[in-house]
């Protein structure tokens, strides 16, 4: 997201476009707080983000509520990630509202993986870690490798397919969820189904039932095929459930997933601080412990997503302490774990909460037109 700010200016600046850009993003914890960091404050842009009220760490709640960006425009919502998700790709499709903003000579884009220039820098990472792997002798020039990612709504993951796809030599992607596992059950059954409780968990920016960057996955699996995707994208909006093709789901068969408990993922955090000394977030934690479980040869990547910091009551449970809150549990935390407090949030704390809004998911269109038009 450093890098979709100078993409997006530049690609305006290039087709002539002299209009405001309206970033409207929808947040789990992670995406707003670096969309907010990338575009603060850049010309010609206001930057809009819904974020779920309970489900968030401290720590995110804290970069979210003390943005101090000019153009940023923070919102917590009282529902969860969907449906700050689906009121945001409604406001994006809802064509009174963008003739609207065009009076007002706006224009909306997205910083969510909506926006496939979140994607883009997302495949030099897996492309850079092969490469190292290949200088370290770790792997040799087109020797296939495995590549494990936790994820939520499957924008990481398919950037490591868009690698792949660009001449990347992987042999297996695993999927790596935490309880609410509607894709491990989608890869092991090809059946995708939201209807299920929604859970909070201690892995939140994966807190996610509607994962809509597999529908990118899906175009390519079908063959291009646009009717049979958007089949499955209208049963999933009418019926809340839709089930692959045997064909589509034969071209899936690279792809596997697991899932990890709350449980499971506290105790890989302890386990991998135990035997390695080293610190991981519950996030990565999540795809550590899928990495475990499953049978995988050869040589493996596993993205590690997040800063322990931005989790720390987490982390601290999990390594036995009895978490401090605030800037107490980080300072905890690095006497724990013998690391450095992050920069960036170092002096989070001592800043002053700019962003106190609450509204329910229904009013999120009225408080967008308050806060922009």
């Amino acid at each position: 997201l450093q890098a979709l700010p100078h993409l997006m200016t530049t690609a305006a600046k290039k087709h002539q476009i002299t209009d405001t850009m309206v970033i409207l993003t929808a947040t789990s914890g992670d995406t707003g707080t670096a969309a907010m960091r990338g575009f603060g404050d850049v010309p010609q842009t206001e930057i809009v983000v819904f974020y779920p009220e309970v489900g968030v760490s401290e720590m995110q709640r804290q970069q979210m509520q003390t943005e101090a960006a000019k153009n940023a425009h923070v919102i917590a919502i009282t529902g969860n990630f969907d449906d700050a998700q689906k009121a945001v790709k409604s406001l994006l499709s809802e064509k009174d509202l963008v003739a609207d903003l065009a009076t007002h000579q706006q224009r909306f884009s997205s910083a969510n993986s909506i926006n496939i220039g979140r994607l883009v820098p997302q495949i030099v990472y897996y492309i850079h870690a092969y490469a190292q792997l290949v200088k370290q002798g770790q792997v040799q020039a087109g020797e296939p490798v495995s590549i494990v990612v936790p994820t939520g709504n499957f924008g990481n993951v398919l950037a490591a397919y868009y690698a792949s796809q660009i001449g990347l030599p992987v042999r297996q992607f695993v999927v790596a969820s935490n309880e609410n596992h509607v894709l491990t059950d989608f890869f092991q059954t090809g059946r995708y189904d939201r209807q299920r409780a929604f859970k909070v968990t201690n892995a939140p920016a994966m807190d996610i039932l509607v994962s809509s960057n597999l529908e990118r996955l899906l175009y390519f699996a079908s063959g291009r095929n646009t009717a049979e995707v958007k089949r499955y994208m209208q049963d999933l909006a009418d019926k809340g459930a839709y089930e692959v093709t045997s064909e589509t789901r034969r071209q899936l068969s690279q792809f596997t997933a697991g899932f990890a408990t709350q449980e499971q993922v506290t105790k890989t955090i302890q386990d991998v601080f135990d035997q390695t000394q080293y610190t991981i977030d519950p996030h990565t934690a999540v795809g550590r412990f899928v990495l475990s479980e499953q049978a995988i040869s050869g040589p493996t990547l596993l993205a590690a997503t997040a800063s322990p910091y931005k989790f720390a009551d987490t982390v601290l449970t999990a390594l036995g302490a009895q978490a401090e809150t605030g800037y107490q549990g980080l300072t905890q935390l690095a006497q724990l774990t013998q690391t450095t407090i992050p920069t960036a949030v170092e002096t989070l704390f001592a800043q002053p909460i700019l962003h106190r809004q609450v509204i329910t998911p229904a009013q999120i269109e009225k408080t967008f037109r308050q806060e922009l038009l």
